[in-house]
């Protein structure tokens, strides 16, 4: 695309124009004075103003807080393997299941059983981190990472580029799930920014088991080194009764309340236990936690303890080791049994980590959070207890009668089945349609966005804008970087002073939307949206080459910089001559034809005021581009439903 007008993609026009689109939408207003803000230089656009940026988004918020799926509630259930019997029940199934659909995934796959796409993703090769991880390496001549500096996390390149490339897309979303389930972080520097090693370990920890056992993967992060550290157990010392010194209780703790049972006893639909008086019942206390952190004591790396090795990056990426000197023998007593005085180390990890399985609050509670990152964030009961049973027997028949799983308790592929497949999910919330349905992740919108109009991600590493999403001027989300082990959303997050609230229904994804963070997604996205394939702006390559070739002594592949990420349009710029089939196109691609009508008549009034032989003929691509944006942040898109 050339031209002369618009031959920067985040010029003061386009930003100014970008808001007038915006406020054409059905639920937004923006201001003159704020459209004129946003219309000034980028990282004017990008300081701590955003704040006060230009969307009025409170009549946005009150949307997405209240606003339900309009399906009809007397639509049955489908029977057998009807679920990609349209061209919009296949995108909307991908939308929970990939990090977004492809117009050529919605055209093959429709009319085809969704059975047999799932089992086919089962058996589709992993894409692990580590071959990334060793690639970059080479790349920027790494040959010890003690004596270089990362200007970007090598996890966050290979996660964009698994994310939108990778052919594992199930894995992959199974992956990002349990990530925040799971949670290691690399936010605010220290070992686990200075050594991605250690994540890049336990991406493919996560990858390895996404549909193994939960038992399984619970083992193995517990031997992982990015866990150790980040939950402070790595050279955890048992008690001293002469210094006074007592275990690190921190994992022990945290494996409890957010890994597995969670705090209050529950109901196999994850509605809380109630004892006599109709108090919720706690599922441990103290006691518990001390004599748990005993079994997670002795866990170092794969070296004699407290030493430093020749490759420590290189431990960071293997199991760490239970040296039984530093083991506490002590009796272990937590939920309800004890673990001998003189067990060793691997025997009580292993004892400890069974027992701990076999609660019943397992199913219900992990269950009810891959629902929330998948498919709604207020499942029902019923939902929930379908789920946890799939869980709990380690299995579940898919809609063509193909039994997944093994049979044993914690099996992820029979979960993350009963998760897609309930009839509530394929329903869009069955006979509660109004409370069915959760705000699309920002993480997952960009994600859609890319895979869509079939973006270049495999080099993350030449876009920086890219190495930093989780602040509120970009995605309010960064892939591994949480700010703490509860994510970026508590999953029992009910919102105030909304009518969600008002009706005690959990959103989590909400605790991270806000008067920022909504206008910087805005802005974010225009960044991506406008771009024009093969340009770049000044200050964005000056900053290329301050960064490789005067800091690392590295050449920069401007070309491979100026492709990355772009967009060409090429299907959606043949539609432009008629803005009704346009709209319609995106609402399939992007909304799974939720767009309700007067967004659709919006979009469609807006771009067919700008003529097509606009400019240098550059008219089809601004009618693209700009109904691209609308899409992107109307509430019946941000909506997943």
């Amino acid at each position: 695309m050339q031209g002369t007008q618009f031959r920067t993609p985040r010029a003061r026009a386009v930003w100014f124009a970008a808001a007038l689109c915006i406020s054409a939408l059905p639920g937004i207003t923006v201001s003159p004075s704020h459209a004129a803000r946003i219309g000034t230089a980028p990282e004017e656009a990008q300081s701590s103003s955003m704040a006060s940026a230009f969307v009025n988004i409170a009549p946005l918020l009150k949307r997405l807080r209240t606003e339900a799926p309009s399906s009809d509630p007397d639509t049955p259930v489908r029977a057998e393997d009807g679920v990609f019997d349209s061209a919009e029940n296949t995108s909307r199934f991908l939308s929970s299941a990939t990090f977004g659909a492809r117009t050529e995934d919605i055209n093959v796959l429709t009319g085809n059983s969704a059975s047999q796409w799932f089992l086919a993703q089962l058996e589709e090769e992993p894409s692990y981190t580590w071959p990334a991880f060793e690639e970059l390496q080479a790349r920027y001549e790494v040959e010890d990472e003690d004596d270089f500096f990362w200007p970007f996390s090598p996890n966050t390149v290979a996660f964009w580029e698994y994310a939108i490339e990778g052919e594992d897309q199930l894995r992959q979303r199974m992956v990002y799930a349990l990530s925040q389930l799971l949670v290691v972080s690399d936010f605010g520097g220290e070992l686990l920014t200075d050594y991605p090693s250690a994540i890049a370990y336990y991406r493919d920890i996560l990858t390895e088991h996404a549909f193994g056992n939960y038992r399984d993967l619970l083992e193995a992060v517990t031997y992982s080194p990015a866990m150790g550290y980040y939950l402070t157990y790595l050279g955890n010392l048992p008690q001293d009764d002469r210094t006074g010194r007592m275990p690190d209780e921190n994992y022990a703790r945290e494996i409890l309340q957010l890994f597995t049972i969670g705090l209050v006893e529950l109901n196999p639909d994850g509605t809380p236990r109630l004892d006599g008086d109709g108090n919720q019942i706690e599922t441990y206390g103290n006691e518990d936690v001390t004599g748990l952190a005993r079994v997670f004591t002795g866990l170092d790396l794969d070296e004699a303890p407290y030493s430093m090795s020749d490759d420590f990056a290189a431990e960071l990426a293997r199991p760490m080791r239970v040296f039984d000197e530093q083991h506490s023998l002590r009796e272990k007593r937590f939920l309800g049994t004890s673990i001998p005085a003189g067990t060793p180390g691997e025997e009580s990890l292993r004892l400890a980590l069974d027992h701990i399985m076999a609660h019943p609050n397992v199913g219900p509670f992990i269950g009810r959070q891959l629902i929330q990152r998948f498919t709604t964030s207020n499942p029902s009961p019923l939902y929930v207890e379908r789920v946890a049973s799939a869980f709990d027997v380690g299995l579940y028949v898919l809609p063509d009668n193909t039994t997944v799983g093994t049979g044993r308790k914690g099996d992820l592929a029979a979960t993350l089945a009963a998760v897609l497949f309930d009839e509530e999910a394929l329903s869009g919330g069955g006979d509660n349609p109004r409370e069915f349905g959760k705000p699309r992740e920002p993480v997952l919108r960009f994600t859609q966005w890319a895979r869509a109009f079939e973006v270049d991600a495999s080099r993350a590493d030449l876009k920086p804008i890219l190495w930093e999403t989780l602040g509120n001027d970009a995605l309010a989300q960064h892939p591994h970087r949480s700010r703490s082990v509860f994510n970026f959303y508590r999953p029992g997050y009910v919102a105030p002073g909304s009518l969600t609230g008002e009706a005690q229904l959990t959103v989590p994804e909400l605790q991270i939307v806000n008067a920022s963070s909504t206008p910087g997604y805005v802005n974010f996205m225009t960044y991506f949206i406008f771009a024009i394939p093969g340009e770049s702006e000044e200050d964005e390559i000056e900053e290329l080459l301050e960064i490789f070739e005067d800091e690392l002594g590295i050449d920069l592949d401007l070309e491979a910089a100026e492709e990355s990420f772009a967009a060409f349009y090429d299907r959606e710029i043949e539609l432009a001559g008629s803005p009704e089939a346009l709209v319609a196109h995106l609402n399939l691609l992007l909304a799974g034809g939720r767009l309700e009508a007067d967004t659709q008549l919006a979009i469609r009034n807006l771009i067919s005021d700008i003529p097509l032989e606009w400019g240098d003929g550059e008219g089809a691509w601004l009618r693209t581009v700009f109904a691209v944006l609308m899409t992107m942040t109307s509430p019946d898109y941000l909506v997943q439903r």
